[in-house]
């Protein structure tokens, strides 16, 4: 696990001269889309690494603790053992980097995750998801008690007003103060790149969301009409690098909405490998946020270990 990104003081300078090419963002996020895809074992052995990288989540209104615990078993088992067994990695602790929820939902997960004496994370979302426009007390609040109910991980959403307004220093401050509420957890920054405008604006705020302390950055609630989108990771990626280069400090990346297949994941990693390197392609680093593509990824595993596609019923739900 890498050291945490401990933050550094606002600089100002370098969020007011930032400026983002739209046509080269394109033009490299159509680069990264084209690239051939490995087959057979090749591919077979990508999609087992994406699938330690899926935070596997659920954020519904009608969660309960027996589809919490549902979700926390298919983490800690997320490919049939008899799948895994025969492409010989039966004995490798495959299981998903975590599971995400809702505040309320975090006790049941860290119970069912305890019962199975499971070291998987939880992750919760907080202030104030998927709008962020609750007080600010209460958005606090809700990352303490998270935190106190034994999550690990706190996916923090930002005040997007602040960001369309200029108001960096606000920003900055809110952050920093939701990362102190995190304690010992590790805390992911949803920008809602949807909601921003500009890929300037999706630069800028990613910038001050590492300067106050990020662990991770993340493009998106999942709630927004546009999601994880292909030339706004390269945007964010593009101030990950830039933030590394100057602090020393890595910072994670989380893509999440609308990650459904395992073409999808295919062409995550291939950006977070062309972008920054294979000291990102691990859990600690990067995650997908997801609550549907482990069943396609486990459906193509299934037709590299067998030759066809299953039927139905022949793969447990996620």
């Amino acid at each position: 696990m890498p050291a945490r990104n401990p933050g550094i003081d606002l600089d100002l300078e370098w969020v007011s001269k930032v400026r983002v090419n739209q046509q080269a963002v394109l033009r490299r996020a159509q680069q990264i889309q084209a690239r051939k895809q490995g087959k057979k074992q090749w591919q077979a052995a990508w999609l087992l690494k994406a699938v330690t990288c899926i935070d596997l989540t659920t954020l519904a209104g009608d969660d309960t603790p027996s589809n919490v615990h549902r979700l926390c078993m298919k983490a800690m088992q997320p490919i049939r053992h008899d799948l895994l067994e025969n492409m010989d990695m039966h004995d490798k602790g495959i299981t998903t980097a975590a599971v995400c929820v809702y505040p309320a939902r975090v006790a049941d997960a860290v119970k069912s995750l305890k019962a199975a004496n499971s070291s998987i994370s939880v992750a919760s979302v907080a202030t104030g998801f998927p709008a962020g426009q609750t007080a600010l007390k209460t958005r606090l609040e809700e990352v303490r008690m998270a935190v106190e109910d034994g999550a690990r991980e706190i996916d923090i959403v930002i005040n997007r007003s602040l960001a369309l307004t200029g108001q960096w220093q606000a920003l900055y401050q809110e952050i920093h103060q939701f990362r102190e509420a995190c304690g010992e957890a590790h805390m992911k920054t949803i920008l809602a790149v949807g909601e921003l405008g500009t890929f300037t604006n999706v630069y800028k705020a990613s910038v001050v969301a590492m300067m106050a302390g990020s662990d991770f950055i993340k493009t998106s609630t999942g709630k927004e009409s546009v999601n994880a989108t292909y030339p706004v990771a390269v945007v964010m990626v593009r101030a990950i690098r830039d933030y590394f280069l100057r602090t020393g400090h890595k910072v994670g990346f989380k893509p999440a909405g609308g990650i459904r297949t395992s073409k999808d994941s295919l062409v995550w990693l291939t950006l977070m490998k062309e972008e920054l390197g294979d000291e990102w392609l691990c859990p600690a680093l990067f995650r997908l946020g997801a609550s549907t593509l482990l069943a396609d990824i486990e459906r193509q595993i299934y037709h590299y270990v067998t030759g066809r596609y299953a039927a139905p019923y022949e793969l447990p739900l996620a």
